[in-house]
């Protein structure tokens, strides 16, 4: 076999879908923690429906900081939880959930290999409930 790879570009790409708002199954939950030592759920979001069925659509997270869990709250309550007072909650209670997720695009740069990083991500507000179109 024989490529040119000067052709090639250097970037790493994580995205396999286009932009959009796609209806997600919640696959699977990687629990670590942010330097500050707030519990972070990492979710990865599979698209459950349309054309792009069973591909992962990308990643987000929640983080339970002070400052994170109003967003926590919304995302819960979208995901059916009674979100009203009390929730004693497991990151297993949130497999197979699903919700509405906006993803747009978004370019950094690697410190380490210095090569730009293109992904998908959720903004703040980009999720609805699975029921509806569009979030909010």
């Amino acid at each position: 076999m024989r490529i040119d790879f000067s052709e090639i570009q250097d970037i790493e790409s994580f995205i396999n879908i286009p932009e959009g708002s796609y209806l997600c199954t919640i696959a699977d939950i990687k629990v670590t923690h942010t330097r500050e030592g707030s519990p972070r759920w990492s979710l990865r979001l599979d698209v459950a429906e349309g054309e792009f069925a069973g591909r992962i659509a990308g990643w987000d997270s929640l983080v339970w900081s002070e400052r994170g869990l109003s967003r926590v709250r919304e995302v819960l309550g979208l995901l059916g939880f009674d979100v009203g007072g009390v929730v004693d909650i497991q990151p297993d209670d949130l497999r197979d959930k699903r919700l509405r997720a906006q993803f747009v695009a978004e370019v950094w740069e690697n410190e380490q290999t210095g090569k730009p990083v293109h992904r998908l991500r959720v903004p703040y507000r980009g999720y609805g409930a699975a029921e509806i179109d569009t979030p909010y």
